[in-house]
C-alpha cells in the first residue's frame, strides 16, 4: 500500500471540509463545525492564505489530511509549524498514514528553518497520545490552553481600556 502525501489544491476543498466534519464527529465536536467550502477556499487558497493542507492518498482514495500553519516562538526567535488538524479515515488507520503525514510536516518544518513542530491532542485520545509519544513527541503538561471565542471574544475586543 503506497501512501502519497501531496499539497492540497482548490479542487480538494469539498473533501477537506468532509474530512474536517469526520474529525469533528470522531472528537465529539461536530456541533462546533461552522466552516463552509467558501471560507476554506478563501482561507487556504485566497490572496492571503492563512493555513496549508496536505492530503494523504492511497491509490485514488483520500486516506486523511493535515492542516497546519506557522506560529512564532519569541524564545527561539524562530517560526514554528503548528498542526491544527491531523485525521486519518478509520479504514486507513494502522497503515502508516498518520506517521507519513507527520514525517512530511517534520521535514517541511526542518526545510523552512522552524524551531518547533507542535500540536494539541485531546486528553481522552490515548491511542493518539501513545502514537505521538512513540514518535518522540513530548507532552507540555505544565501549560493550559486558554481560548476566547464568540460573544466573549466580541466583549473583549470592545472592552474599554
Amino acid at each position: 500500500m503506497t501512501i502519497r502525501i501531496e499539497p492540497a489544491t482548490p479542487a480538494d476543498v469539498p473533501t477537506i471540509l468532509q474530512l474536517v466534519r469526520e474529525l469533528a464527529e470522531f472528537e465529539r465536536l461536530l456541533h462546533e463545525v461552522t466552516a463552509t467550502e467558501a471560507q476554506l477556499r478563501d482561507e487556504l487558497f485566497g490572496p492571503k492564505p492563512r493555513a496549508e493542507v496536505v492530503m494523504a492518498r492511497i491509490g485514488e482514495e483520500v486516506a486523511g489530511f493535515a492542516l497546519y500553519f506557522h506560529n512564532f516562538s519569541t524564545f527561539l526567535g524562530k517560526a514554528g509549524l503548528y498542526l491544527e488538524d491531523l485525521y486519518v479515515r478509520d479504514k486507513f488507520r494502522g497503515h502508516g498514514c498518520g506517521a507519513a503525514l507527520l514525517q512530511y510536516l517534520a521535514r517541511l518544518a526542518v526545510e523552512r528553518g522552524c524551531g518547533r513542530f507542535e500540536w494539541w491532542v485531546l486528553n481522552w485520545n490515548q491511542r493518539a497520545i501513545d502514537f505521538y509519544k512513540s514518535l518522540g513527541a513530548v507532552p507540555m503538561d505544565e501549560w493550559t490552553v486558554y481560548r476566547v471565542t464568540g460573544d466573549a471574544l466580541t466583549r473583549l475586543a470592545n472592552r474599554n481600556a
